[in-house]
């Protein structure tokens, strides 16, 4: 039997919602499994200079963490990957190549594992939930770790907003972004934040797109980001000049994330051209949300 697994890029914060929001977009990589003696590994795209073709894949641990999860002995996979999401950008490579064995190595089971138990499992191999969360879903999810697992909530978005995804041609280590986040922040930041993202989530349901001007602001992360990526301001403000609502880093950069009310080709364009003028290359794509999440189907 082979399956054939599609996973969505996804774009982790949202600007305020550090940890917590995740948004599926629609550039997918793709994976076909089947199962077989030992692994091997055949990568086309992103990565397909780089990644391990062995055991030691991101998306091959997934088809055997799934099998441990199930119970089964793993013997081995034979996986074809088209890899579409660019790595160590902040649209959720890792978390897709997880997703997309956790699912490949579930559909080759009969499904035994529920989506629920898949974001468990994934959330543990990434380390934090919000962009395995959008991955397994799909659209806008809210995820939250507790002691008992990880809850998770999909919610519509508004499909008059276009999605301007910026990603710069140099690359980002989640790692390296981390380190320069502080143990603690004051008192008024976090109020700050929790203000934006009640207001973020709220402006999103009631159809209110005017209200992502502010709620789309953080304290948070990105001030401390700015080290690494020092050109984000000026393209931020390209953006907003433009016709943006608001500019946030993808996760943990170098990717940059607009939202728009209507078109976003002009705001694609200003936000290339700032970028350049910085010295820094860079495409920006507009791209749909990815509503269904990760699927799987025999083939």
């Amino acid at each position: 039997m082979r399956v054939h697994v599609r996973v969505p890029a996804t774009s982790a914060n949202l600007g305020p919602g550090f940890d917590a929001l995740g948004l599926a977009l629609a550039l997918h990589n793709d994976v076909i499994a089947e199962e077989g003696e030992g692994v091997s590994v055949q990568i086309q795209g992103e990565g397909a200079d780089r990644l391990a073709r062995d055991g030691a894949n991101v998306v091959a641990r997934g088809v055997k963490l799934a099998y441990e999860a199930a119970g089964r002995p793993f013997k081995g996979c034979v996986l074809e990957c088209v890899n579409r999401i660019p790595a160590a950008r902040g649209l959720g490579s890792s978390a897709a190549a997880w997703v997309g064995g956790l699912v490949a190595g579930n559909a080759l089971l009969g499904s035994p594992l529920a989506k629920d138990a898949l974001l468990g499992l994934a959330a543990r191999a990434e380390g934090h939930p919000d962009n395995v969360a959008a991955a397994i879903f799909g659209g806008l999810t809210v995820s939250c770790s507790t002691p008992d697992g990880v809850t998770a909530v999909t919610l519509p978005v508004p499909n008059n907003l276009a999605w301007v995804v910026l990603v710069p041609e140099v690359t980002s280590a989640t790692v390296e972004a981390r380190v320069l986040l502080p143990r603690s922040v004051p008192r008024e930041d976090a109020v700050f934040n929790v203000q934006r993202v009640a207001l973020l989530l709220a402006g999103l349901q009631a159809a209110r797109p005017a209200a992502l001007s502010v709620a789309l602001e953080d304290r948070l992360h990105q001030p401390y980001r700015l080290k690494l990526f020092p050109w984000m301001p000026q393209v931020a403000t390209a953006a907003r000049a433009a016709g943006a609502l608001g500019c946030v880093l993808s996760g943990a950069g170098p990717s940059l994330l607009a939202v728009v009310a209507g078109d976003g080709e002009a705001v694609a364009r200003a936000m290339e051209e700032a970028l350049s003028g910085t010295g820094v290359r860079g495409r920006a794509r507009i791209l749909d949300v990815d509503s269904a999440g990760a699927s799987s189907k025999v083939s």
